[in-house]
């Protein structure tokens, strides 16, 4: 075994790129996806004898804390303890665990789906079919060997503070972030820390062209890490337009009266997957695959669409609280093969530009 963190780089094997916005075809099948799992008696009972799970993830705390305590009311016996980071510091954590030949991570969720095709060529993610998965995804939001499925599709977005801008105003497109109004009043996240800023930024210099990039370090931004960390600033009043932040984090702003709205921009929005996978070596495989099956739920999915506002591609979940509906918003392609292989190139370009 190798005595270091593999890259995403290291591990490419020349496969064919992935077709946009689908997980099943992120790399090669090994075999076929097993049997769909339910939950059972027994199963609840394996992992009660285990007593606990840990849940690595990038969601931020307020919708990851929530979701745990849920699981812990639903099968009581079982903790979760929640390991939270951005999902580019969750991907070198568990690189760096797996080069020591530390096995602590049980279930993991990334905001970036280029980190799933990573541990699949490395061969530690266990094959796990949750009923729901298998009886209600397509084909196109699990990988074929069953190794991982989208848990959670979130989504950045622009925003602004409602008592800084007028809604008139407001920016509704890409584009218009470079208006020189708004130089020295905007922040944004950073693709270094976040999964959702990474795929986001393959995104938007695909679509858009470095270019673009290049123009908006000019206007002379706040740079912040997590991509839930514009909307929280966003809030105070630290600055007056959010280039990009995550949506649920503006939508749970909202809920509670706060100064923020969403803006989808014109050009179309980062469509970021956000899948769950069992790890092969967790040290609670029975808890493991007891939580990787509730979290597809109807139960669990219609909770972190209602509590934590983040968007579900469960066809039994139902969008209730007014916000914008999915199939009412223009989206860009997601393409977790590109932005596996452009990874570092991205994160060194983006620091040049930015100077961060």
């Amino acid at each position: 075994m190798t005595k270091r963190p593999i890259s995403r780089r290291a591990v490419l094997t020349g496969s064919a790129a992935v077709a946009v916005g689908t997980l099943s075809s992120t790399t090669r099948v090994l075999s076929a996806a097993p049997p769909a799992t339910a939950i059972t008696p027994a199963l609840i009972k394996a992992a009660q004898k285990e007593g606990r799970l840990n849940y690595y993830t990038s969601i931020d705390l307020p919708v990851a804390n929530p979701l745990a305590k849920a699981f812990e009311a639903k099968f009581p016996g079982i903790s979760v303890k929640v390991e939270r980071s951005g999902a580019e510091r969750v991907f070198q954590r568990i690189g760096q665990e797996y080069a020591s030949k530390i096995h602590n991570v049980d279930v993991c969720n990334s905001s970036d789906a280029a980190h799933f095709i990573v541990w699949k060529r490395q061969g530690i993610l266990a094959p796990f079919m949750p009923e729901d998965v298998a009886r209600h995804f397509t084909k196109d939001r699990y990988d074929a060997d069953g190794l991982f499925a989208a848990f959670r599709v979130n989504l950045p977005v622009i925003g602004y503070n409602t008592k800084l801008v007028k809604r008139e105003e407001a920016p509704k497109s890409f584009a218009d972030l470079l208006d020189p109004k708004w130089v020295g009043k905007m922040i944004k996240a950073h693709p270094s820390y976040s999964g959702t800023i990474m795929t986001a930024t393959q995104q938007v210099t695909r679509d858009l062209g470095w270019e673009y990039l290049e123009k908006l370090a000019k206007q002379k931004i706040m740079q912040v890490q997590s991509a839930a960390d514009p909307p929280k600033k966003l809030e105070l009043g630290e600055r007056a337009v959010m280039v990009d932040g995550n949506e649920y984090s503006m939508l749970i702003i909202k809920a509670r009266k706060g100064p923020v709205e969403v803006v989808h921009p014109a050009e179309g929005t980062p469509f970021v997957v956000g899948p769950n996978g069992v790890f092969k070596s967790a040290p609670n495989p029975n808890a493991a695959r007891l939580f990787q099956a509730w979290c597809f739920t109807p139960e669990c999915q219609q909770l972190i669409v209602d509590l934590g506002k983040l968007r579900s591609v469960h066809p039994l979940i139902k969008e209730t609280d007014g916000r914008v509906p999915f199939n009412k918003i223009k989206f860009m392609k997601e393409d977790a093969e590109a932005v596996m292989k452009q990874s570092d190139a991205i994160k060194k370009r983006y620091a040049q530009i930015f100077k961060v």
